[in-house]
């Protein structure tokens, strides 16, 4: 059993008491999930450059290094259950994904969310922004797909999207947390129901009671990932936390995925709360987390990790 920093104890208290506050309860009772924050102002470091690219039906972020250049890109997809629009800190999330896929360009993608929205909604417009990448003469070997929680959920729909359509596939995926089964039917949703910090108790109903399915089967392999085959996928890293409804979710992916043939990473953090990624640098196993997407990235892109290989294993 690893320890938890000081500081992770912390922030997982301090997250457990904000999703335990009857403010957010009545947010959750009234569908009111905010408004996207992509039209706000926002600061990035003076080597970046933005650009909100608008496609009708939804929004993109195009962020870039303005001192390298690389023709590589990360498309990335926020988390929210389907049901929350893009938010600020999802832009600090990009900024990491751009360090540490050395200066790729990072397209976030404020796709439409429930209960305006149910599926295909999101998987559309990821499918969009993808071609989009293609048609600015970004090749598929050379894309990464990045997600959380819904988001890593929805980077493997669009995949098992472009199977059925018998396209080209990107060069890998990172799936932080991802929520690939919208049935709950992993043994996490009991077991880890009352610890979960984000999840637990009564704040289920985002993941239990969610409208996004709508009037389809939510086994749907576009709405739950875990249920479609993934033989021809990339390689994809996936990390999850011990104390999370959704770590069966991970885990069952990892599995399947393996038995396909997939190179799959699977790293359990011990410990951890749901995408406790967002934490970017302020705890050791949040720096931990994001090292370890260099190394997939690195090799990926095809430069030389620190141990040199990419490591097909299970981290416990």
């Amino acid at each position: 059993m690893q320890e938890l920093s000081v500081r992770a104890r912390i922030i997982s208290e301090l997250v457990q008491i904000f999703n335990n506050t009857k403010y957010l309860e009545r947010k959750i009772e009234n569908e009111d999930y905010g408004e996207s924050e992509m039209e706000k102002p926002f600061r990035y470091p003076e080597n970046y450059s933005s650009e909100i690219i608008d496609m009708g039906d939804f929004r993109m972020e195009k962020l870039c290094r303005t001192d390298i250049e690389s023709e590589w890109a990360v498309l990335h997809f926020h988390g929210g259950g389907y049901l929350a629009p893009f938010s600020n800190h999802y832009r600090i999330m990009a900024g990491l994904y751009s360090e540490v896929a050395d200066g790729a360009m990072v397209l976030s993608v404020d796709y439409r969310v429930a209960p305006e929205f149910t599926y295909p909604a999101a998987v559309d417009d990821a499918y969009r922004a993808y071609k989009w990448l293609q048609e600015q003469g970004i090749s598929p070997e050379r894309i990464i797909l990045g997600g959380d929680s819904a988001g890593g959920g929805l980077a493997m729909a669009l995949c098992h999207r472009l199977k059925k359509l018998g396209e080209a596939l990107p060069a890998g995926i990172v799936g932080m947390s991802p929520w690939t089964d919208q049935t709950t039917s992993g043994s996490s949703y009991t077991a880890n129901r009352e610890i979960d910090p984000v999840f637990g108790g009564t704040k289920g109903e985002i993941v239990f009671n969610n409208p996004y399915a709508g009037d389809t089967d939510p086994r749907d392999p576009e709405i739950s990932p875990l249920f479609g085959d993934f033989s021809g996928f990339p390689p994809m890293l996936i990390q999850v936390g011990t104390e999370e409804i959704l770590l069966s979710d991970s885990q069952a992916v990892a599995e399947k995925a393996h038995a396909a043939g997939v190179k799959v990473r699977l790293s359990v953090y011990e410990g951890m709360f749901h995408v406790f990624q967002l934490s970017a640098l302020l705890m050791p196993e949040s720096k931990k987390a994001w090292f370890e997407v260099k190394r997939f990235m690195n090799e990926i892109i095809g430069r030389s990790s620190d141990d040199g290989s990419y490591e097909e294993s299970s981290d416990e």
